[in-house]
């Protein structure tokens, strides 16, 4: 009897990679992936950089060309919506009409933009990033545009202000907590990258909160704050964060909290249902707790994983997270998670525009955030996924050696991740 093999719904980097390391790990069965958007998988952080500023294009950002799912008998359905799953027969329904058959289920369902809940909010030039198509529209709306407000002060809207400015715009960020990037860097980072926004001639508003979002004959006009001040704007990008794409899994009975919720090997309580990227709240043994983590690196390390599972090479998840932003000529990169430190050490300085951050709780080191030195997040990254032990002192210490910590095994085996 033939297999039903494995559906995948969601074709972003977590879709498209579960697919691709399928067919690496050997698997035989038939595998569909099923996308809403009408565009064959491509990848997301281009957008609010290289493909707004015109130096990629739609092409150029594919993951894979059309020709590679053909070839690799992966059956891509774009446009189509699975609107309900029926866990017991194993069956998911797609808008389309019609059922299909799965032995394994990937959700991998991504996450959707949170949008500004203010008046005026409906207006045209109010936009939002994370599709190919979002970006297409503001790639255009900026090309007219000439004065920019950037509703939020995290990675896509600093990257976006960024781009905008490039382009010789007048842009103004609007911040609601009281630094940037408040809930992923340091303090220090915070500054370092306000400074150089202002130095680029951004306007960067922190503890601002947008109240209204006024405009005249359906069109945005300006940008009203809680502190009564007002900002022209001609176009408005909104970037503070999303929300985990969870009604389907809920819909089907599956837990859900602050995304789907899965087990050490990305399981949800369905032994034969998956959920990975930006969907799923998974356990980490770089935390202790339970994590959902929007980041490429998260995607794809997860995919692969979940490909081995169902290929017959059950493997627990227990990659070291990792992430970046380009901003200007400044490039962040951040490897493990810093939620909780209670002490921060840094190599470098602010001065030099290279400086890291290495972030400790109780004197273990949880991360290290780099700007323009990448061999500190080389390295970095192998010493944390490793669980080399690192003192303060020896992280302040320019004349100790990161590769040469990163290649000494760790002292004790309950250092070790995933341990």
């Amino acid at each position: 009897m033939a297999r039903a093999g494995t559906i995948i719904v969601g074709t972003g980097q977590a879709g498209f990679q579960t697919a691709a390391s399928l067919r690496m790990e050997g698997y035989q069965d038939p595998i569909t992936l099923i996308g809403e958007e009408p565009h064959i998988p491509y990848q997301r952080p281009p957008l609010s950089k290289g493909f707004v500023l015109g130096k990629q294009d739609a092409e150029s950002i594919e993951l894979r060309p059309a020709a590679f799912y053909k070839d690799h008998q992966i059956n891509l359905l774009n446009g189509e919506t699975v609107v309900a799953i029926s866990r017991p027969e194993k069956l998911v329904e797609i808008a389309s009409g019609g059922q299909l058959s799965y032995d394994s289920l990937v959700l991998a369902v991504g996450a959707s933009n949170r949008k500004v809940a203010v008046n005026g909010a409906e207006l045209d030039g109010v936009v939002y990033l994370r599709s190919l198509a979002e970006a297409i529209l503001i790639k255009a709306s900026l090309e007219k545009a000439q004065e920019i407000v950037v509703v939020g002060g995290g990675f896509i809207g600093l990257e976006i202000a960024a781009v905008a400015c490039i382009l010789g715009k007048k842009v103004t960020v609007a911040e609601a907590l009281p630094r940037l990037m408040p809930r992923v860097v340091a303090p220090l980072i915070s500054e370092f990258f306000h400074d150089l926004h202002t130095a680029h001639g951004v306007k960067i508003l922190c503890g601002a909160a947008v109240s209204e979002i006024v405009g005249a004959g359906g069109r945005v006009q300006r940008v009203v704050l809680a502190d009564g001040s007002s900002y022209p704007a001609d176009l408005v990008v909104v970037g503070i964060g999303i929300l985990p794409n969870v009604d389907l899994a809920k819909g089907s009975g599956l837990p859900v909290s602050n995304g789907i919720a899965v087990n050490e090997f990305l399981q949800t309580a369905d032994e034969n249902i998956y959920a990975i990227g930006d969907c799923a709240e998974f356990p980490s043994p770089f935390t202790g707790s339970r994590v959902r983590l929007e980041s490429v690196q998260n995607a794809a390390d997860q995919a692969q994983s979940v490909a081995a599972t169902i290929a017959g090479h059950r493997s627990a998840y227990r990659a070291l997270p990792w992430f970046w932003t380009d901003q200007f000529d400044i490039k962040l990169q951040m490897a493990g998670i810093s939620a909780g430190y209670d002490h921060v050490v840094t190599r470098g300085n602010r001065e030099s525009q290279k400086l890291s951050v290495f972030y400790f709780k109780a004197n273990k080191l949880l991360a290290i955030d780099s700007i323009n030195r990448p061999a500190d997040h080389m390295f970095g990254r192998k010493i944390l996924a490793a669980g080399v032990p690192v003192s303060p002192q020896q992280a302040a210490d320019e004349s100790v050696d990161l590769r040469t910590l990163a290649n000494t095994s760790p002292q004790h085996d309950a250092h070790t991740a995933g341990q």
